[in-house]
């Protein structure tokens, strides 16, 4: 078998255009980019006055089973799924999050994609790229600083300091920092106070930046960040502290829509990075709505496993007024998901995977861990979206479990289900997932919403949880139960609701794989993030800053001796 490059190696091999010459493929105008660089530029967003009247194209979205720790391919089949249309001759725009360095140092790796089905420059993606996410944890290091000088020169909104939400932020994994003491040496230094640090994509500020539709809405929405409350009950906000302005001039660069390209040439429109498991997990509206302006496709990401990510694209994103709800979703899947699904073997964060058993043919296993994607395809039908499947094809699944996949998905209510091998031939390998979105999006959608925003919190919640999930209840909290009561009374009982879980499980356990039933889902906590626009329910026990493994990622990158960066996948 013919080695194939690493992803750095083939990155770096790749012959990039110029990102004027990408931008004016697909009618971006030269004084609408701002360069940054030769091959990464901003998108200046006065051309949305320029496409206000333009038709939006079709609208799919990439989603997956629920991953191993690993991840399941879904931007390597997104951006693949777009070389695959591309090949078609269809005019494509890709849509993707920006990677979070915490995730390149640690775990999972990138979110570049990989093989030959990646966006250059690889490296610049990556690391600091234009800069979006260190612009997002210094306005919300700003407003944490206000707050604290607040405190001290004072307090003259009365607020009690225990009740302060606003975390700093750092976009490394740094477990070390997620509960701290502040204000230490000397009343010069403020008042002493528990806290603690998120990292930056988990925060408000970045789930403001990715759901934005403006300049003006960006200012509005900061302003209602809700950061404390007063001893008497009162929420306290970033505009009462005054913070809310400078916030977004720190941002207003980073809400440009950045323009990069693929391995092939195709272009792709990077901005905002979420997480998933906490924040709603998509990348920005501003980003789609520019994109549905000038392709006839447009492929887009949600994180982790469809009941992640997808549910909040479809609950949170879609109902922003600048886009539509989509024309399809393809569902990824490996042999090595539904494998450990089925018991095949563990996989634990953290820790490498046991390769002889992933390697090793388990039909059975397969079989029963497809339970797990059975289950995403009835949730996207909840949502009346044509669903295809697509198998990420690894070069030692065996022919045997991939019929297995190919014959459950058959009769679970999926459209089709094909074969992606986009990894290791680009385009090519996603011909035959492209003639299936193709079909797909010419099947009429019958959209809908799982619930109204008019239904309570609970209501919105058990929806939720039952019909997705498949939680047979719901147990609230103590502290839970007051704050639904709060924030009913408080006027924010309308929200969306954003649930913050492990992605390791349909359910809120991780260690429940494949299909769990019968389950309670608890909800510890409920809190507001009113500049973003929802609640956010937490299933147990969640985590807002990772920590690093035993050994990370980023002990294998370096420097060669060309200048060129080396070990980065």
């Amino acid at each position: 078998m013919k080695n194939i490059p690493s992803d750095l190696e083939i990155a770096q091999a790749s012959k990039l255009k110029p990102i004027i010459e990408i931008g004016r493929r697909i009618g971006i105008k030269k004084d609408e980019l701002e360069l940054y660089g030769k091959y990464k530029a901003k998108i200046s967003l006065s051309i949305l006055d320029r496409l206000k009247d333009k038709p939006l194209g079709k609208y799919i979205d990439v989603t997956a089973v629920t991953p191993t720790p690993l991840g399941e391919g879904k931007t390597v089949t997104t951006i693949g799924l777009s070389l695959g249309l591309a090949k078609l001759k269809k005019h494509i725009i890709t849509t993707l999050r920006q990677p979070s360095m915490g995730p390149v140092f640690g775990i999972k790796g990138g979110a570049a994609g990989g093989g030959y089905s990646q966006v250059l420059p690889m490296e610049d993606i990556n690391l600091h790229f234009t800069g979006d996410i260190h612009a997002v944890g210094a306005a919300n290091n700003l407003l944490a600083a206000f707050i604290d000088n607040h405190l001290l020169k004072g307090n003259a909104l009365d607020i009690d300091p225990d009740s302060i939400v606003t975390r700093r932020v750092v976009d490394i994994s740094d477990r070390a920092l997620r509960q701290i003491k502040i204000g230490l040496g000397g009343k010069e230094n403020g008042i002493p106070r528990d806290t603690g640090f998120d990292i930056t994509v988990a925060s408000e500020v970045m789930a403001i930046l990715a759901l934005a539709e403006s300049l003006t809405d960006l200012r509005q929405r900061l302003g209602r960040m809700v950061i404390a409350s007063t001893r008497d009950g009162k929420l306290v906000t970033a505009e009462d502290v005054k913070c809310a302005g400078a916030m977004t001039v720190l941002l207003k660069d980073a809400l440009k829509p950045n323009l990069v390209q693929t391995t092939e040439n195709t272009p792709c429109i990077m901005h905002a990075g979420p997480f998933a498991n906490i924040a709603h997990g998509n990348n920005s509206v501003l980003a789609d709505m520019i994109a549905l302006r000038l392709a006839d496709y447009v492929v887009t990401e949600s994180g982790f496993g469809a009941d992640c990510g997808a549910e909040k694209f479809l609950d949170i994103k879609c109902r922003s007024k600048g886009l539509k709800p989509p024309d399809g979703i393809v569902l990824v899947c490996t042999v090595k998901a539904l494998k450990m699904h089925g018991g095949g073997f563990q996989a634990i964060p953290g820790k490498p995977l046991d390769m002889e058993l992933v390697k090793k043919e388990n039909v059975d296993a397969v079989i029963k861990g497809a339970e797990n994607l059975v289950k995403h395809i009835e949730n996207i039908r909840l949502f009346g979206v044509p669903c295809v499947v697509a198998i990420n094809r690894f070069l030692y699944d065996t022919e045997k479990e991939i019929e297995a996949i190919k014959d459950i998905v058959k009769k679970a209510g999926a459209m089709d289900v094909v074969l992606s091998e986009v990894w290791k031939k680009g385009g090519e390998g996603g011909k035959d997932l492209a003639r299936s979105v193709v079909k797909m999006c010419e099947k009429k959608s019958d959209f809908r919403f799982l619930y109204p925003l008019e239904a309570s919190i609970k209501e919105k919640i058990e929806t939720i949880a039952k019909k997705i999930y498949g939680a047979k209840d719901v147990e609230y909290s103590d502290v839970a139960e007051k704050k639904i009561g709060y924030y009913t009374e408080k006027g924010y009982g309308n929200l969306p609701i954003n649930m913050a879980k492990t992605h390791l499980s349909i359910s809120h356990d991780p260690s429940l794989k494949g299909r769990p039933k019968d389950f309670t889902l608890p909800i510890s906590d409920i809190r507001i993030s009113a500049g973003a626009g929802f609640l956010y329910p937490l299933c147990g026990t969640m985590r807002t800053m990772p920590g690093l493994p035993s050994v990370p990622a980023g002990t294998k990158v370096d420097i060669g001796k060309d200048g060129k960066v080396v070990g980065l996948f």
